[in-house]
């Protein structure tokens, strides 16, 4: 056992869920793409023509890109769950271009990412939007309905 040890060194895996629980939810998703668009929204409002003044400045910007660097991979992961655990073949029948839309989303998180941009992050959110649509569709529920019936597990 400890030559195994030796030679089979130990890493962590995360997962979603291993049992598979059947609970899959795009609201992480869009909770997280909000706060992107809402720290990109601040940043581009700071005013910083008259130079640092005070050191809580470049802290107070470090922090709005910290969060909004977070939540953009945020957005990504929850994605990918999504993406890679809850749509199957038959989606893509009824959703072709399910992938595509995916792919796009996780590129606009990464853009977020790496620049400050409301109108990266705003096309973020109605991406995350889209998806939402087509994953509440796909269980029979309207995503618009505020007063929609959800039943997780199904």
């Amino acid at each position: 056992m400890k030559f195994l040890k030796s030679i089979l060194k130990p890493v962590n895996v995360y997962a979603h869920c291993d049992i598979p629980c059947g609970i899959y939810d795009p609201i992480s998703a869009k909770i997280a793409a909000q706060t992107v668009l809402k720290m990109a929204v601040r940043l581009e409002a700071l005013d910083l023509s008259g130079g640092v003044t005070k050191v809580e400045q470049p802290n107070g910007v470090a922090r709005l890109i910290r969060v909004k660097e977070d939540h953009a991979e945020i957005v990504r992961n929850e994605l990918d769950i999504l993406w890679h655990d809850y749509f199957k073949p038959e989606h893509l029948e009824k959703y072709p271009d399910l992938h595509e839309v995916f792919w796009n989303a996780a590129k606009l998180a990464s853009t977020c990412k790496q620049t400050v941009s409301s109108e990266s992050a705003t096309d973020l959110v109605n991406s995350v939007d889209k998806i939402a649509t087509i994953f509440w569709e796909s269980k029979g529920v309207s995503y618009s309905d505020p007063n929609a019936e959800v039943r997780f597990g199904s």
